[in-house]
């Protein structure tokens, strides 16, 4: 059970109530519980949250890569919800099941492009500092442009804010169990 118990969403008012209709918009109606917990908390993180995945998907990576990169920081820092939510998701969005696996597994995927943008990932959440040259220059022949290095940054960033909230939170998972 999640530590921070919050009031049935139905009975939100004001931001809290606006930021749950926006949500209940984009998603089919239905508010899961990382965003129905930071929705009660502070509306504006999780408006913060809805602005900014706004923005990824406006871009220039394709929802396959900002699920492959939600997935790999998700498992590698150890968030159960957000493992079974970007497994959902990335089932919807078109990624086969035993990439997921393989995502989540550190094995390769069959897919040349989708492996180098792991191994990037993968790199970028294991070390500090300054990424080496051979780094850099592997995931730009991987066809990574300037601009998807800074979306594949913020999608990190969103992701590890999820993460470490549903962490404090021990929130409840919500989507189906991987399998």
């Amino acid at each position: 059970m999640s530590r921070i118990v919050i009031p049935d969403v139905m009975s939100a008012t004001g931001a809290t109530a606006d930021i749950y209709a926006r949500v209940r918009k984009i998603s089919g109606g239905r508010i899961p519980n990382t965003y129905a917990t930071l929705g009660y908390l502070v509306p504006a993180s999780l408006a913060a949250v809805l602005d900014t995945q706004g923005t990824l998907n406006s871009g220039n990576l394709s929802r396959q890569e900002h699920e492959v990169i939600k997935l790999l920081i998700s498992e590698k820092t150890g968030c159960d919800v957000c493992v079974a939510a970007h497994s959902f998701v990335g089932k919807l969005v078109g990624l086969p099941v035993d990439a997921l696996r393989a995502i989540r597994t550190g094995q390769p995927t069959g897919d040349a492009k989708r492996d180098a943008l792991v191994r990037f990932v993968s790199h970028l959440h294991a070390t500090s500092g300054t990424i080496s040259d051979d780094e850099f220059n592997a995931i730009r022949a991987a066809g990574y442009t300037d601009t998807q290095l800074a979306e594949i940054s913020l999608t990190i960033a969103l992701g590890i804010f999820t993460n470490t909230f549903n962490r404090i939170n021990d929130t409840d998972v919500d989507f189906p169990a991987i399998k």
